[in-house]
């Protein structure tokens, strides 16, 4: 089919997502527990599908057909990453991190069978997502390749609402017109870039983990920051698990065999009392780990965006890999998660997260990144040392391209995430055997790595219009 590209339409008032005044995500932002397969493609957009929903609850009498129409990269990889069933779900008032996976294939089959959709307030519409969900593949907006207009209409076809959502990597929304959500906190540790949390981190006499864990103590001085830490590091353990114990075919079309049990299965049964092992078996392990994270969130389960879901293992797997075989404890795991958010949460306010706007550099090379600083600090690295494993890391992740056969979060995504995983262990290694002294800082690649991706063709840019997507046969 031949695609006309359209003048991009502009960004009106919404202001660019990586705002002078913002400062770096936090680790609620940067480390979300939702449903697989895309955090761009599949959390992101059923928030905003349940946010518009939430907001239609004062005309909700009046609304009898809600209208979604998905671009750019959501139109072109959207089925793939079924951004249709999310934003149907959104719909519902579901919610990725509340969702039970079990629920969505029956509340999908009944919407699709009776044609009712029921909104939150519990009034019902007809709906139907050959009609009711458009995908249009030529219009292009200037802010964010991941967008989507929602529109509620009365009896008459009067528009009631009419809103634009971008997805904007991570599982973050944002909608037209808005800029990005202000703090009503004010961190006591406020750094913009690498540099200047180093500069922190000597003058104070902190580490990059207790600078992270203030400053979420402040946003909730009763609570305890260390409870959600230790609820994210459980999730990702269950999801390696459950990805290592489950067998069959990943839904989609592209006849994908999980391997992960089947690895898996076969390292553990070669743990006898005269067996000798090959120096790289541990790396198999990690690798393994990588894969059942991935494997699960191409089936849809839970996952942890860490940064996002389609780099979703990297980071479980090495920290696995820090609790099975590393001399680990209870806060070297905190430690790791929150060195972790801190890298993670430069990289979004100074490039992005996101494979649509920047290529798979931004979702696996920065997973890369956060998993290497975490395991340096958790093996007591110097701030310096962290630095430079987070800069290494990413480095040689720059460029790598998001070209997913048929839109779908498997080939070559499951394999990268365990190769990332490995880069990141390296990564730490090599910045450890050093002083932290070197040559390239972390935020000038960053800043490569935005500059980078900006320069990319869009067919490399999570639309599945180049690279592996477009010369190899999706069946």
């Amino acid at each position: 089919m031949s695609i006309k590209t359209r003048t991009r339409q502009e960004p009106g008032e919404l202001a660019d997502v990586r705002q002078d005044n913002e400062h770096p995500a936090g680790f609620g932002e940067l480390f979300k527990i939702g449903l697989g397969p895309s955090s761009s493609h599949t959390v992101g957009p059923m928030i905003a599908a349940a946010n518009f929903a939430d907001g239609l609850a004062d005309m909700a009498h009046q609304v009898v057909r809600v209208v979604v129409t998905l671009y750019g990269s959501l139109a072109w990889t959207g089925r793939g990453h079924g951004t249709d069933d999310a934003v149907i779900l959104g719909l519902t008032g579901a919610r990725p991190d509340t969702i039970d996976p079990i629920a969505v294939k029956p509340t999908l089959e009944g919407i699709d069978s009776t044609g009712i959709l029921v909104l939150p307030t519990g009034r019902n519409i007809a709906f139907s997502r050959k009609t009711d969900i458009a995908f249009d593949f030529e219009l292009d907006f200037e802010v964010h390749p991941n967008a989507m207009r929602l529109q509620g209409f009365g009896s008459d076809l009067a528009i009631l609402a009419d809103e634009v959502w971008f997805s904007i990597g991570g599982g973050f929304v944002m909608r037209e017109g808005e800029t990005p959500a202000q703090r009503n906190w004010s961190p006591p540790y406020t750094y913009r870039s690498m540099d200047e949390l180093l500069t922190l981190c000597t003058a104070d006499g902190v580490s990059m983990e207790e600078i992270v864990t203030v400053n979420e103590l402040a946003k909730d001085p009763s609570g305890n920051p260390l409870t959600f830490v230790r609820t994210v590091a459980d999730t990702m353990f269950t999801c390696i698990d459950r990805g290592l114990s489950t067998e069959g075919i990943l839904p989609g079309g592209l006849s994908v065999k999980r391997r992960a049990k089947k690895i898996y299965d076969d390292l553990c049964a070669e743990d006898t009392p005269d067996s000798t092992h090959q120096p790289h078996r541990l790396m198999d392990f990690v690798s393994v780990f990588a894969i059942a994270v991935n494997e699960e969130n191409a089936a849809g389960g839970r996952v942890v965006t860490a940064p996002t879901n389609g780099a979703a293992g990297v980071i479980p797997s090495v920290l696995r890999y820090y609790r099975d075989f590393c001399d680990s404890s209870d806060a070297g795991i905190n430690t790791f998660l929150l060195t972790a958010a801190a890298i993670g949460g430069i990289i979004k306010k100074n490039a992005s997260i996101s494979g649509a706007e920047v290529g798979c550099q931004g979702e696996v090379g920065s997973a890369a990144a956060m998993a290497a600083a975490g395991l340096a600090a958790a093996l007591h690295a110097t701030p310096s040392q962290i630095e430079n494993a987070a800069e290494i890391a990413m480095e040689h992740h720059l460029g790598m391209t998001c070209d997913p056969i048929g839109g779908l979060v498997q080939i070559p995504c499951i394999e990268r995430n365990a190769f990332g995983a490995i880069k990141a262990i390296n990564a730490a290694s090599l910045a450890m055997r050093g002083d932290g002294t070197h040559r390239v800082s972390f935020d000038q690649v960053v800043e490569t790595m935005l500059q980078t991706g900006r320069d990319m063709k869009s067919e490399y840019r999570e639309t599945s219009r180049g690279g592996l997507a477009k010369n190899v046969p999706n069946c």
